[in-house]
C-alpha cells in the first residue's frame, strides 16, 4: 500500500471522540468544529471501508474495527511523540519536556516537591505531572506516556515483567487524632485502643485504601474491627475531618508535614507498631529516555531515596541487562 489510509490529524481525533464520548466534546477539546470533526471521521471510515463507530445510542461508542485502529493509534501516536521529545533533546537540556507520573498521595505532596527542585536546575524544560491511580499510571508509564513515576500501589499483573520496577523510599503512615483527643496526652498508645477509635478513611475501593489496609494487616492489626464511622474522598477532606474532631485516620506521613508544624493535628505512635508502605521508580526500560529525564534520575531521585542503591541511569541499564541475561544452567 503506497499511501496510508489514514493521518495523524485522525487518529487524534478517533482518540479524542473515544476519550470523550461525543464528537461536539471531541471538537472543543481540540478546538475544531464538530462538522470538521464528522468530515473527518467519514473520510476515515471511506478510506478504510469500515464503520468505526456504532451510531445507535447517544454516546459514541467505537466498533470492533474502531478500537483495533484506537489501539494502534495509540502506540503510533506515542511514537510520534517519542521522536519529538528526542529531536528536541538535541538541544542538550535548553528546552524538552519531562513528564513524571505518580499516584495521589506521592503526586500531591512528595512530587512537587521535587519538581520544584529540577525546575529551579532547568528552568527551560518544560515539566508536566500526571496524578492517577497506580493502575493508570503504570499504563501510562507501559505506553510511552510517561518518562517514569512514582507510585504507592501495586503494579498490574500484566505489566510487571515489562516494567522495571525499583524500591524507592519507606512511606511512613502515620495515625493522626484531634489536638484535644483524650489519646493525644499519650506518649504512646497500645494496638489495641484502635479498636476503640472511630475512623475516617477513603472508599473502601480506592487503591490508597487498599493499600493503607494492607500494610496495617502485615502489621498485625485486624482491619475489619476497626469503626470506620466515615469515608471521604481525598486525604486532604480526612485531615480537615480529623482536625474537626470527626475521628482518627492514617494517612501519609508526608501529607501532614504542615499541620503537624501548625499543631492542628496530632501524630499518636502505637506502641511496637511502625506502619510502613513502600514506593517504587518505575520506567520502561524498552522506550525512549529523555535528557531531561535522565537528569531528573540522576540528581533529583537521590536526594529523596531512603534505598540502596539509588535508581541511577547506570544502575537501571544495568538491572535491565541483567534481567535479559539468562544465567546459564549449573552442570551436574
Amino acid at each position: 500500500m503506497s499511501d496510508l489510509p489514514f493521518t495523524l490529524d485522525q487518529l487524534r481525533i478517533l482518540k479524542a471522540i473515544a476519550a470523550e464520548g461525543s464528537f461536539k466534546r471531541a471538537a472543543d477539546s481540540l478546538y475544531v468544529s464538530q462538522p470538521a470533526v464528522s468530515l473527518q471521521v467519514q473520510n476515515l471510515e471511506r478510506q478504510l471501508d469500515v464503520p468505526l463507530f456504532d451510531r445507535g445510542g447517544r454516546r459514541a461508542q467505537l466498533t470492533e474495527a474502531g478500537h483495533l485502529l484506537l489501539s494502534y493509534g495509540d502506540r503510533i501516536l506515542s511514537l510520534c511523540q517519542e521522536t519529538c521529545r528526542a529531536i528536541e533533546d538535541l538541544q542538550n537540556l535548553q528546552g524538552g519536556t519531562l513528564i513524571v507520573g505518580a499516584s495521589q498521595t506521592t503526586g500531591t505532596y512528595l512530587l512537587p516537591r521535587m519538581l520544584g527542585l529540577f525546575r529551579q536546575k532547568y528552568p527551560d524544560v518544560a515539566v508536566q505531572l500526571h496524578v492517577h491511580s497506580t493502575r493508570r499510571t503504570a499504563w501510562s508509564v507501559a505506553n510511552g506516556q510517561i518518562d517514569l513515576a512514582i507510585i504507592g500501589g501495586e503494579i498490574p499483573p500484566e505489566l510487571q515483567d515489562s516494567l522495571q520496577i525499583i524500591p524507592y523510599a519507606e512511606d511512613e503512615m502515620a495515625l493522626i487524632l484531634p489536638v484535644f483527643h483524650p489519646l493525644a496526652r499519650m506518649s504512646q498508645i497500645e494496638k489495641d485502643d484502635l479498636y476503640k477509635l472511630q475512623f475516617i478513611a477513603l472508599d473502601s475501593q480506592s487503591t490508597i485504601r487498599k493499600v493503607i489496609d494492607q500494610v496495617l494487616t502485615r502489621c498485625g492489626i485486624e482491619t475489619r474491627r476497626l469503626k470506620i464511622e466515615m469515608e471521604l474522598n481525598t486525604i486532604e477532606a480526612i485531615k480537615n475531618a480529623a482536625q474537626a474532631g470527626l475521628g482518627a485516620a492514617f494517612v501519609s506521613i508526608s501529607a501532614i508535614e504542615k499541620e503537624l508544624q501548625m499543631g492542628v493535628l496530632h501524630r499518636a505512635r502505637i506502641e511496637g507498631v511502625v506502619v510502613n508502605r513502600t514506593l517504587s521508580v518505575i520506567f520502561n526500560p524498552n522506550r525512549y529516555r529523555s535528557k531531561a529525564a535522565e537528569a531528573f534520575i540522576e540528581e533529583i531521585l537521590p536526594q529523596f531515596a531512603t534505598y540502596k542503591p539509588l535508581p541511577t541511569t547506570e544502575h537501571l541499564e544495568k538491572a535491565h541487562l541483567e534481567a535479559l541475561i539468562e544465567p546459564l544452567p549449573l552442570e551436574t
